[in-house]
């Protein structure tokens, strides 16, 4: 009995050779448009598609192997002879292998705006065959992944033909594989329509990598990205040396990261449990800003998590190297700063390209029975539509401390205070279910005198609490969004303690 293998590909790679050994191996190689085209440039003897329906492509294309002569032969399930004897009648083969990948849709729709263009590229024909196969798995091996040639040649000159076990593990694949096809066309109808938030969401996330176990020993955990990652995002990451990432390193170098990007001038975030411990900046020297860092809180520091907008050099890694840290991220190493690094084997040592550029993107949190889906904190605010709402005005030092302290208060658990000088952190208060007790928490915890600093909240101060508090010990400025009923209370106390007060209008709750 013949052996029929149907190859139609949009990707041609490795496909002569793969079409080759099928050949070799006693495969009669059924094929169609360019395919066919590239397998008789290859030395190959190919039978048209319209060969065997009897029917010519038309349409331009577009209809080539929708017919019973190809689907009866992919969708019979050998193990009944009931289907047998109808091929039979209808002088139909069955084939054993449909090798098949689809037009490149996504890579369309990076490249054009052409709408006409982009529709054409959406495959009809492959994606039946991919199912029909797929479904028929206990008759037929479909093959949609040139990675997988290979392991199908090895598998038929091993046992004569593909094991059950690989055409199950070939179905699964290409059922994914039209899904994730099926995603990308739904969303480029959604984009074309303008909706932000489509009545169905489909999400696409691919394995990177499997996870020792999740926040705590017992829960299982991996890591998936998305499939057009930016090269600045941590499925991008370089990992240089150390122990594998945990789930707790990604969530914190996450973190870690989204905070440095703030910063355009060398910066350095020291982070714990996805809140900053430290946060340091200088007009030149990452060292510097490495130092401001450290010193907010150096005993928080112990096994953070410090992310660097600049590269690392020799001399800051020996600094760094003093402490114990799990994760140090960079945008690069010199050869210096690797070999100090080296001599602690533990520590991970990760290289992601860092820029301050902000774009959208969207938050998604897991609740029982469904996600919630936002856009992500990326708003751009400017100086000049804050407003002072006090008698006492603040100079231009103590707006870019304020500036400085309102960047970072938006990375902080709420409810957040922090207490800031012009370019570091000098106290924070996180997480806390009343913001009086964030300010108490961001003064017990300060490593520095903070008479002089400039405070800020992630949102409105419900009470004059907290202002009375900063006022023991002398914060000269606060920055806050305003809108309470109280606001007007909460202003005199500041007025009653010769602190300024600007108003931004925007709250920035992280929970």
């Amino acid at each position: 009995m013949k052996k029929f293998a149907l190859v139609s590909v949009s990707n041609k790679k490795g496909i002569v050779e793969f079409a080759q050994k099928l050949e070799k191996l006693g495969y009669t190689l059924v094929s169609s448009g360019g395919t066919f085209k590239v397998l008789k440039e290859g030395g190959l003897n190919p039978v048209k598609v319209s060969d065997i329906t009897g029917f010519p492509e038309i349409l331009d294309g577009r209809v080539k192997t929708l017919h019973p002569k190809i689907h009866g032969g992919i969708l019979a399930d050998l193990r009944k002879e009931s289907h047998k004897k109808e091929l039979e009648e209808h002088e139909i083969n069955p084939f054993e292998i449909v090798c098949v990948n689809l037009y490149p849709f996504k890579e369309t729709v990076k490249k054009t705006e052409d709408i006409d263009e982009i529709i054409e590229n959406i495959d009809i024909g492959g994606p039946t065959l991919l199912r029909a196969s797929a479904k028929n798995y206990h008759s037929v091996a479909v093959v949609v992944d040139p990675e997988d040639y290979s392991k199908v040649i090895e598998d038929i000159e091993k046992n004569g033909k593909v094991t059950l076990e690989l055409r199950k593990e070939l179905a699964l694949k290409a059922f994914s594989h039209t899904a994730s096809y099926d995603i990308a066309i739904s969303s480029f109808f959604n984009k074309m329509l303008g909706n932000k938030f489509p009545e169905s969401l489909f999400l696409e996330y691919n394995l990177e990598s499997s996870l020792r176990y999740g926040e705590n020993p017992h829960q299982q955990a991996a890591f998936y990205s998305e499939p057009d990652f930016r090269e600045d995002e941590l499925p991008a990451l370089k990992k240089l040396q150390g122990k594998e990432l945990s789930y707790n390193n990604l969530m914190d170098s996450d973190a870690a990261i989204e905070m440095v990007r703030e910063f355009e001038e060398p910066a350095c975030v020291i982070v714990k449990h996805a809140n900053p411990c430290g946060i340091g900046r200088d007009k030149k020297s990452i060292i510097t800003a490495f130092e401001r860092a450290h010193s907010t809180d150096p005993m928080s520091a112990f096994g953070g998590i410090i992310a660097l907008n600049r590269e690392v050099n020799g001399e800051l890694a020996s600094i760094i190297k003093k402490n114990f840290v799990e994760v140090v991220i960079a945008p690069s190493f010199t050869d210096e700063a690797k070999e100090i690094f080296s001599k602690k084997k533990n520590l991970r040592l990760i290289e992601l390209p860092i820029n301050s550029d902000k774009y959208p993107y969207f938050n998604i949190k897991r609740v029982r029975g469904g996600i919630l889906l936002q856009d992500a904190d990326t708003i751009e605010e400017k100086r000049e539509n804050w407003e002072v709402v006090t008698e006492v005005k603040p100079d231009e030092e103590t707006m870019r401390a304020m500036e400085f302290a309102w960047k970072v208060v938006k990375h902080v658990k709420s409810n957040a205070i922090v207490f800031c000088g012009e370019n570091e952190t000098l106290g924070i208060g996180a997480g806390q279910m009343s913001r009086v007790d964030s300010v108490k928490i961001a003064v017990m915890k300060a490593n520095k005198d903070l008479k002089g600093s400039v405070l800020a909240s992630d949102a409105f101060f419900p009470f004059r609490d907290s202002i009375d508090e900063a006022a023991k010990i002398g914060v000269k400025a606060i920055i806050q969004p305003g809108g309470s009923i109280r606001d007007k209370e909460v202003i005199e106390a500041a007025n009653e303690h010769g602190i300024a007060m600007v108003f931004t209008g925007v709250r920035h709750f992280r929970h």
